[in-house]
């Protein structure tokens, strides 16, 4: 694998970025579109991903073929087409309807911290992710999710917890996605050994 860089993301060829931030140890996989974004520390998408005006969380891991706060069209106009919004592209004496991208760019996608977007999968915009969530491949999330859920179907729906209820709550107070890079490093072997109680029961008392 390829070493990341606390200073510049990883950004595969082919892809389209745009109006987007990064934090330390980012990447960003071949062929992907990331307009109006920012993605925190450690956080990263695979290939043809296409994430747009979207909050990725510290240490989100976002599969292949991802959508994220895909755009939609005036459903409530006599057209849904993009002559209504991008009208430049169509006649030499119209503009394009600013508004309408405004209001657009206001609707965020929020993905917690150390979630997982599998395969596939759809989030609509408007929605959060909740910390610890995962998102099952080709599932399509219209509604918020709970911290540490595990979500499937069309649309998702809970399918489980990732852990009880009181071990989400003590893994959301100890927000280890905030230590330091050095920390991190020295916790390691316990992230890799310990059970999730053990783990708490070290670093969280």
């Amino acid at each position: 694998m390829t070493k990341l860089s606390a200073n510049t993301p990883l950004i595969h060829p082919d892809g389209q970025i745009k109006n987007t931030s990064f934090g330390a140890y980012c990447e960003i996989g071949r062929f992907s579109r990331i307009l109006n974004s920012s993605f925190e520390d450690y956080s990263y998408c695979d290939q043809f991903s296409d994430i747009t005006n979207t909050t990725v969380g510290k240490f989100a891991n976002i599969a292949a073929m991802t959508r994220i706060g895909p755009t939609d069209h005036p459903m409530q106009n006599a057209s849904l087409h993009h002559f209504l919004y991008r009208s430049s592209a169509y006649w030499d004496d119209a503009t394009d309807d600013d508004a309408f991208f405004e209001a657009r760019h206001a609707r965020r996608t929020i993905i917690g911290p150390d979630t997982w977007i599998g395969h596939g999968a759809i989030i609509k915009p408007d929605v959060t992710i909740g910390a610890g969530a995962v998102i099952a491949s080709g599932a399509v999330v219209t509604k918020d999710v709970a911290p540490y859920m595990i979500m499937a179907g069309l649309p998702a729906t809970p399918l489980r917890p990732r852990f009880p209820a009181a071990i989400a709550e003590r893994l959301q107070a100890l927000a280890w996605w905030d230590w330091s890079h050095d920390l991190l490093r020295t916790a390691l072997p316990d992230f890799r050994s310990l059970t999730v109680e053990a783990f708490l029961e070290k670093y969280h008392g």
